[in-house]
């Protein structure tokens, strides 16, 4: 009896140490929406340390895994948004603004997009439509509006 209880309990410690090191942690590989998000994320930490070239670069394979993304899935604003945000980021403003519209349509209110348009339109030097976005933004009490606010009065400078 103590035998079998023995070799029972050395069977699933052993199970569960052979289970944990198959597995890397690294999710991002079935999920290719996070790993678009990530190579986001970098190019913005790159730019912030000067490394403008290299954030560039991040934003390229960002937007690719964007627009793979968005071939499979048409209706997602989310998408839409950080395709216009990494064109943007990559100077293609007009993609930019297709992407932003786009996404517009399919949900006019969206945070994100109608502050990163109203950016757009900014270093365009098109502030009567910023100040467009700013108004659907109004109700939201929400960071976009007052990034975007702040960026109109001239209290923030863009990045573009």
């Amino acid at each position: 009896m103590i035998k079998t209880y023995l070799i029972t309990i050395m069977f699933i410690l052993y199970s569960s140490i052979a289970l944990s090191a198959g597995s890397d942690g690294d999710d991002t590989k079935a999920d290719p929406y996070k790993t678009a998000l990530n190579h986001l994320k970098s190019g913005k930490k790159l730019e912030k340390k000067g490394k403008i070239k290299k954030a560039k670069k991040r934003y390229v394979k960002a937007f690719e895994r964007f627009l793979k993304l968005y071939q499979v899935d048409k209706s997602n604003p989310d998408i839409l948004n950080y395709l216009g945000f990494t064109s943007r980021k990559i100077g293609k403003f007009e993609d930019a603004e297709i992407y932003y519209k786009l996404g517009l349509e399919i949900d006019p209110k969206h945070n994100g997009i109608n502050e990163y348009l109203g950016e757009l339109y900014l270093s365009t030097n098109r502030p009567g439509l910023a100040k467009e976005r700013l108004l659907v933004l109004k109700d939201c009490s929400c960071e976009e509006y007052d990034e975007l606010k702040a960026l109109i009065e001239g209290k923030k400078e863009s990045k573009y």
